[in-house]
């Protein structure tokens, strides 16, 4: 399933969140730290399953710029350098829907590193 385009996204500085709606009347808020832990780029995904790299130390990541790409996603780059990797509808609206499950598994993941939000490894 494709997800169409958001019909607004709105990037709240002060509370470091990232707004979208939807056309079917969703609407999610989600935190810079989460959209960076979740990027989907190499540096993070890896290149194939289990190349995964927990993303530790971005407690207090924030998103800096927002740069449309064609019809179909959005460049987001963070204040900690962090700039790859291309957030498309379908990604942004999967990481709505599965926010409250994606999060629980990111913490699991941090906590079996041995790392936290605050600082890496």
């Amino acid at each position: 399933m494709t997800s169409p385009a958001p019909t607004e996204i709105k990037l709240r500085r002060a509370e470091r969140v990232l707004e979208l709606n939807f056309p079917d009347g969703r609407h999610f808020v989600l935190p810079c730290e989460y959209l960076r832990v979740y990027s989907p780029s190499a540096e993070v995904r890896g290149h194939g399953p289990g190349q995964e790299t927990v993303q530790a130390g971005k407690r207090n990541v924030a998103i800096d710029t927002i740069e449309p790409v064609g019809n179909y996603a959005v460049k987001l780059s963070f204040d900690d350098g962090h700039d790859s990797g291309l957030y498309s509808w379908e990604l942004l609206y999967d990481l709505g829907v599965h926010q409250d499950e994606y999060w629980k598994y990111y913490l699991e993941q941090l906590a079996a590193a041995g790392a936290t939000k605050d600082k890496p490894t």
